[in-house]
């Protein structure tokens, strides 16, 4: 290869999406710098086999400044996934990683005046309150995040903004409100828009994409804040049953981590979603207690799912993605549903070792308060 090859930063690199940008770049003849600081909670094994060899693997922390010029040295795009995710309470911790760590990366790169032509930042659906719905009087409308005291009810209906009748869910497009209202999905809000800023700012083209919820190979069968299809698996080859928050029937839009790999390379090779954000996902919704259901049968396991009476505040009860912007542009997902839980259960059954540690986590999410419970109608 000649000397002209692109030069990629990935943070956040040894991770499901970040190591998939990875070999998706270097299969494209990239040069690639990976910076990631083996989060615990993620790599409790620690620094994981799939690293791609072929490239420049840094451990270290994005929140230290001297790491960070160090792994923006003689880069033409970051791919910005670092973060640090999921239902976990260390509010401190999310604003410090995502927030003051995007800062400082931008700041990095302004005060040294360093040659980037490019940065992707791994934006979140999260950053959405409850998405989009069609009231039968008002039609498209944005309702407003469902109020606790109307959860404890057990009544999990959107509702319209205007005339508080209940909504059916439509795909949320980009210019829905954001605002996240979750500590998580604030976070995603700050770094997307630090990002959109800052590139309008000093001129250096940049963009946001809003993954739906990814899932595949190399998703951490460690950590039980996230991933709803990882965490069903550690349940149910422990002979667990899933549990489920709300009723179940609320939806998510699940893309498989290869499609959300090359939605990264496309944004980085067009300059049609500079400035922009944009939505990734497969444009359907399925409900979560279909996931629970499919995986059981995927893996022969027959147990019926658990419902608790539980719910977690600020979480959407639908979201499917809007994709027309990024299809706009030649984005196509190409492993559906089905092939995408089959290739994520034969690479689960190769791991050694897979516990169960949704229990544990679930006990510390109740005693924090990001877990409640429907109000006793006695």
């Amino acid at each position: 290869m000649s000397k002209d090859r692109k030069r990629a930063l990935v943070t956040g690199g040894a991770g499901l999406i970040g190591s998939h940008v990875t070999d998706l770049l270097i299969e494209e003849g990239w040069r690639v710098r990976v910076l990631d600081n083996i989060e615990p909670n993620t790599h409790k094994r620690g620094t994981p086999a799939w690293i791609n060899s072929r490239a420049d693997f840094m451990h270290g922390d994005l929140r230290d400044r001297q790491t960070m010029t160090q792994a923006l040295a003689n880069i033409d795009v970051v791919f910005h996934q670092a973060a640090y995710g999921g239902y976990m309470p260390e509010i401190a911790k999310y604003v410090h990683v995502n927030s003051l760590g995007t800062a400082q990366m931008l700041e990095v790169i302004r005060e040294k005046n360093l040659p980037i032509k490019k940065i992707v930042v791994a934006s979140s659906q999260a950053v959405y309150s409850e998405g989009a719905g069609n009231c039968p009087k008002h039609g498209l409308v944005f309702p407003n995040v469902r109020p606790v005291e109307q959860l404890k009810r057990g009544d999990w209906s959107v509702r319209c903004p205007m005339c508080n009748e209940p909504t059916t869910s439509l795909p949320t497009p980009e210019n829905a409100p954001v605002g996240g209202e979750t500590v998580y999905g604030l976070t995603k809000v700050d770094q997307e828009r630090l990002v959109l800023l800052w590139g309008k700012q000093v001129g250096i083209p940049t963009l946001a994409l809003r993954y739906s919820c990814t899932y595949g190979p190399r998703q951490s069968i460690f950590n039980p804040y996230t991933g709803v299809i990882a965490i069903f698996c550690t349940r149910l080859l422990n002979d667990l049953p899933p549990v489920l928050y709300e009723d179940g029937e609320q939806t998510r839009d699940f893309s498989f981590v290869e499609d959300i790999a090359r939605a990264n390379l496309l944004a980085a090779a067009t300059d049609r979603l500079d400035g922009l954000p944009a939505n990734v996902g497969s444009g359907k919704g399925v409900a979560v207690r279909e996931i629970a259901q499919r995986l059981g049968e995927a893996l022969g396991i027959k147990m019926e799912p658990e419902i608790k009476g539980e719910f977690r505040p600020g979480e959407m009860r639908h979201l499917t993605s809007a994709t027309d912007r990024i299809h706009a542009v030649g984005y196509e997902p190409e492993v559906d549903l089905e092939e995408g839980i089959g290739r994520y259960l034969d690479w689960i059954r190769s791991q050694s070792d897979v516990r169960d540690y949704f229990s544990e986590a679930a006990d510390i999410l109740r005693r924090k308060g990001i877990v409640h419970r429907v109000a006793s109608s006695a």
